[in-house]
């Protein structure tokens, strides 16, 4: 027998609703995934770099170096000079020790150091009442021999008369005519007398020997000094010497009136080859070159450092670069580095003239006229770096027109 329920509340129908609507929950839980993971097509594009695909994981970007205007040099084309250069102390062409040529008291000093005194002037003046004694004493004596020496003249005329009229012997003669030599032995040493007195009278007085500056002043008015001491020490400074050395190996390009380019105190001034050395010295195998400069103002001091280039020949339309540019590769040869196009490039140049003084060199190869050169010192440099010039308008110097710096060519 069979027993027959009666059905439950809940028909077998409510568990197929509940199936559809769990696939319809796991649906809906898929697609929020999927969208959570995935992003539109515009904002993928927008997180790749503008020039194409992304770049791989940990991948940089070119270097930027960033510059002044000083850092950048413009080759261009000038006249260069090729020369030896030398370097030393700039001389006064003459310097004077002037000393006391007799000794007694000064009575007056007139110049200090630093005044200019004229050839002749008057310096010191030593007490001379002594000098001026002896002066006067000697030429009294040079009169008197003068009359003794008339007379015995006269004597021997007449003597020479009576002798040839027989009326005197022929030894009164010869006696005669001796006083007549021994009149003139006492004028002649009376004249010396009368030099040597008027020489130390004159010495009395210091003069100046040369036109020049007093450079040292050794005395004061009332001081006794002695034969020899020294008084002054004058300089003359209108023209300044330079003695160079200048290695063998340069010798022959040196000559006798050749012009040179000073510079000294952050001036220039020019002057020529005076005199070369004529031997070569042995312990450091260079010549001696002796550089005279015109100094009529007094614009330049003695003593003073100065570097200069004796001009060998001049160079027209010379490709002219800064020293500060070219750099030495690895293989010995020199290189500059470029900026075309806001990037740095690398040239190999081949230097022909380097002017050491004014920092130039030619470039026979390597580089053209208006290349833009790095010429500062700016740390490590690479090709391919791109470049922005602080202060120049946002432009690379040597850039295209209407290009801006480091923008890749044929863009605006």
């Amino acid at each position: 027998m069979f027993l027959r329920l009666p059905l439950a509340p809940h028909s077998p129908t409510q568990p197929r609703v509940l199936r559809k609507n769990s696939l319809i929950s796991v649906a809906t839980v898929a697609v929020l995934l999927v969208g959570g993971c995935s992003k539109p097509s515009g904002q993928e594009a927008s997180a790749r770099p503008a020039g194409g695909a992304s770049p791989a994981a940990g991948a940089r970007g070119p270097q930027t170096l960033t510059l002044s205007e000083s850092d950048v040099t413009i080759a261009r084309r000038g006249s260069m000079v090729d020369g030896v250069s030398i370097t030393g102390t700039l001389r006064p062409i003459e310097t004077v020790d002037v000393r006391a040529r007799l000794e007694g008291i000064l009575q007056g000093v007139y110049v200090r150091e630093g005044d200019f005194a004229r050839t002749g002037q008057l310096l010191a003046r030593f007490e001379s009442s002594g000098q001026e004694s002896e002066l006067q004493s000697a030429a009294a004596e040079r009169a008197s021999a003068e009359g003794e020496l008339a007379s015995a003249e006269w004597r021997l005329t007449q003597a020479d008369q009576l002798f040839k009229q027989g009326a005197i012997a022929e030894e009164e003669l010869r006696t005669i005519r001796s006083a007549l030599g021994s009149a003139r032995a006492r004028l002649a040493a009376a004249n010396a007398k009368v030099r040597s007195s008027s020489l130390n009278t004159r010495d009395t007085r210091v003069l100046a020997p040369t036109s020049g500056i007093i450079e040292k002043r050794f005395v004061e008015p009332g001081e006794h000094i002695g034969t020899g001491g020294e008084l002054f020490t004058l300089v003359r400074n209108d023209i300044l010497e330079l003695a160079a050395s200048v290695p063998e190996k340069q010798a022959n390009s040196v000559a006798r009136g050749q012009k040179v380019q000073f510079l000294a105190n952050g001036q220039a001034f020019a002057g020529q080859v005076a005199r070369l050395s004529p031997t070569v010295d042995p312990s450091s195998r260079s010549i001696t070159v002796y550089v005279q400069i015109p100094n009529p103002t007094g614009a330049l001091k003695g003593g003073t450092f100065a570097t200069g280039t004796v001009l060998t020949r001049s160079i027209s339309n010379a490709l002219v670069v800064p020293v500060s540019s070219l750099h030495q590769s690895a293989k010995g040869t020199q290189l500059v580095y470029k900026i075309v196009r806001g990037s740095v490039d690398t040239a190999t140049v081949q230097v022909g003239v380097v002017d050491d003084r004014a920092g130039i060199a030619e470039a026979l190869s390597g580089v053209m006229d208006g290349d833009s050169l790095v010429s500062g010192n700016v740390g490590s440099l690479g090709k391919g770096m791109k470049v922005q010039i602080v202060g120049a308008g946002g432009r690379v110097p040597g850039a295209l027109p209407g290009r801006p710096a480091g923008g890749p060519a044929g863009r605006p």
